[in-house]
């Protein structure tokens, strides 16, 4: 399973606007890359109070990729086009 489909099934499980969805996979030398961006709506969810449930899920990327001998990084952007 990529990071992107991991980082899929977490966010669609938090999120109301779950066709507003939009991740994207970059590799390079420092590891995977991936950007998330979600509806102006759902950011509130996924960042959490004092961006706890941000850094959950960034924590659980990265042991999971951890497990997988990759590093993982993720990035949060709002979707401005809807």
């Amino acid at each position: 399973m990529s990071a992107k489909d991991f980082l899929t099934l977490i966010v669609e499980a938090l999120v109301i606007n779950k066709e507003d969805i939009v991740i994207e996979q970059k590799e390079d030398e420092l590891g995977t890359l991936v950007t998330l961006k979600v509806n102006k709506e759902d950011m509130k969810t996924i960042i959490g109070r004092e961006g706890n449930t941000i850094s959950a899920i960034r924590t659980v990327l990265r042991v999971y990729w951890s497990k997988q001998g990759a590093r993982v990084n993720l990035k949060v952007l709002e979707d401005e086009s809807r």
